[in-house]
């Protein structure tokens, strides 16, 4: 009986606080937002939109819950490494990186928008 009783309590604790099946789905859905994210920026094509674009779909994808922010964050390190391999400029990739970590950190994206942009994005 207290063996039941203990891998019910473990059963428990586990369903309520780890939720550790739940971070598979959230990282494919975080990168899902971070992929559309992406899309809207390259059909905007809208002048000084690139940092809005970045702090939503980081935003977006931390909202999934920790795997998605842990699949945001892969993916926007991942592309400024690749991009500061390519040449573009250190300021820029820090600039992008705050963009990144203010929208992973639940903060606004539209502190980042451009004037202009249509409200579809």
């Amino acid at each position: 009986m207290k063996l039941l009783l203990a891998g019910l309590v473990l059963l428990l604790i586990v369903e309520t606080e780890a939720q550790f099946y739940k971070f598979p789905v959230e990282a494919v859905q975080g990168a899902w937002d971070m992929a559309q994210a992406y899309r809207d920026m390259r059909e905007a094509n809208w002048k000084n939109s690139d940092k809005y674009f970045h702090a939503r779909g980081n935003f977006e994808a931390a909202e999934r819950g920790a795997g998605g922010r842990w699949a945001a964050e892969v993916i926007s390190d991942t592309r400024e490494w690749v991009q500061g391999k390519m040449g573009h400029g250190a300021e820029d990739t820090a600039a992008d990186q705050e963009a990144n970590r203010w929208g992973r950190d639940g903060n606004d994206p539209n502190h980042y928008r451009p004037k202009g942009l249509a409200d579809k994005y």
